[in-house]
């Protein structure tokens, strides 16, 4: 039997997620569902549907993977739906996760569902590598470089300011500041040393560019920590030179075994697209959602809950077999 998903939110994010399903012989997509008229949504052959009917549906889905950006729409999207479904999500505001949870496991409880919450990249596969790596080298420091990439959430963030019609954020991790940590010597690097962001943004007719730039600039969570430089820029200049999302990084654990020895464990990634892998993470955890659900588990849960066993298609002892 599939494993029926619905699609709630249809950006570059859930246009992720259904070419992801594609490649899940295991899963069946049932609907997609958006805020937008289904008339003037052009998927890649997924059924659209208004996001007012998706309660109407819940008897044919499994689990809603909700594409909802983190600033505005999961916090109030995923409270209200983890009483009917189970869900996964990919809240990126680190800062807010526990808050975020803490707001969703009432209705996961009361409706005997499995929220699965930040799960993508980071938080989530980078997650792991940091927990992983501290278990293993506790004496020692843990550092996330971000980038050279498109950041979804820092894009989706700008959008919502006023005075803004699109934009793009990127993330620029610092090659002297990755260098240092590389030649074991654990330098303290505060979070501005490490990274740096850049938009490019493009006005609404009349809109006061200082005052949008300073709204960018002074964003808890996502610009105010960081070196933040605001570009003004023309939707043709968008289209042409910032449409590819691509994006990277890297985990990297400097310890020591003993005083003699020291220690460098590093995971990495490099994306041509950040909503395509995120979306492949997103239905990976579906997966194991479905699963969790049927062994009759409910409530809040995040990477750090999860066996992997019950993110892959294959039975333990396939992958005992081929991976251990």
């Amino acid at each position: 039997m599939s494993i029926r998903v619905a699609i709630v939110g249809y950006g570059n994010l859930g246009r992720g997620v259904e070419m992801a399903l594609k490649h899940n012989p295991d899963m069946e997509l049932v609907g997609i569902y958006s805020r937008r008229d289904p008339a003037g949504v052009a998927t890649l052959g997924g059924k659209a549907f208004h996001m007012d009917s998706l309660l109407d549906h819940k008897d044919s889905i499994d689990v809603a993977i909700l594409c909802g950006g983190s600033k505005e729409d999961l916090p109030t999207q995923t409270p209200a739906l983890a009483k009917h479904f189970n869900t996964v999500d990919s809240f990126d505001t680190h800062a807010k996760i526990l808050e975020y949870e803490a707001s969703i496991t009432p209705s996961a409880l009361e409706g005997k569902k499995v929220a699965l919450i930040s799960m993508g990249w980071d938080p989530g596969m980078f997650s792991l590598h940091r927990l992983y790596s501290e278990a293993v080298l506790p004496n020692g420091e843990n550092y996330t470089f971000w980038g050279k990439g498109l950041s979804q959430g820092h894009s989706d963030a700008i959008r919502r300011v006023e005075g803004v019609a699109a934009g793009v954020q990127y993330t620029i991790p610092s090659s002297e500041a990755m260098q240092a940590v590389r030649s074991g010597s654990n330098p303290d690097l505060s979070t501005k040393d490490k990274h740096k962001r850049e938009c490019f943004v493009v006005l609404k007719s009349g809109a006061d560019a200082t005052k949008v730039e300073q709204a960018i600039k002074t964003m808890p969570d996502y610009f105010e920590p960081y070196d933040t430089t605001v570009h003004f820029i023309t939707k043709e200049e968008l289209d042409l030179n910032h449409s590819k999302m691509p994006h990277g990084g890297f985990v990297i654990r400097s310890g020591a075994t003993s005083s003699e020895h020291k220690d460098v464990l590093e995971y990495s990634i490099a994306l041509d697209s950040n909503a395509e892998f995120t979306a492949s993470v997103l239905v990976a955890y579906a997966r194991a959602a479905y699963r969790l659900h049927k062994m009759g588990e409910c409530g809040v849960k995040t990477a750090f809950d999860i066996a992997p066993a019950l993110l892959s298609i294959k039975s333990r002892e396939e992958i005992i077999k081929e991976m251990l």
